[in-house]
């Protein structure tokens, strides 16, 4: 019998972690690169830490990691990790329609592996 519901775990712990990671790209692509001098990196990285976009995706990596512990609760490590490749696959994708990032063949036909090996591996 499959568990739908379990898997919300899984799907939350990866919707999490992409939400996390396109917002703190595309805070840190507004806010510019990181200065040369120590005390301008310390300045620039305490700018970061205090972004409100940024800290809501640090939130969101931290409750990513409560909804991976309900996945663990669920599922063996072997069932579960695999899907966490579907990370590559949905930022390559949203990256590409939000933060305007190029597509090529290449990723395409990578992500088409990715995909191709976690339904193999979600299978065995």
């Amino acid at each position: 019998m499959i568990r739908y519901l379990d898997y919300s775990y899984i799907f939350a712990t990866i919707g999490l972690t992409v939400y996390g990671q396109l917002v703190l790209k595309w805070r840190i692509g507004e806010l510019g690169s990181l200065p040369t001098g120590l005390a301008d990196k310390l300045k620039f990285l305490l700018s970061l830490l205090l972004d409100p976009a940024i800290f809501s995706g640090f939130a969101a990596a931290f409750l990513a990691s409560l909804a991976w512990m309900g996945a663990m609760t669920k599922f063996d490590l072997s069932h579960a990790y695999p899907f966490m490749s579907l990370n590559f696959v949905v930022v390559l994708l949203l990256s590409g329609w939000l933060l305007n990032e190029p597509m090529t063949v290449q990723k395409a036909l990578g992500v088409g592996l990715i995909v191709l090996g976690t339904l193999v591996a979600a299978r065995g």
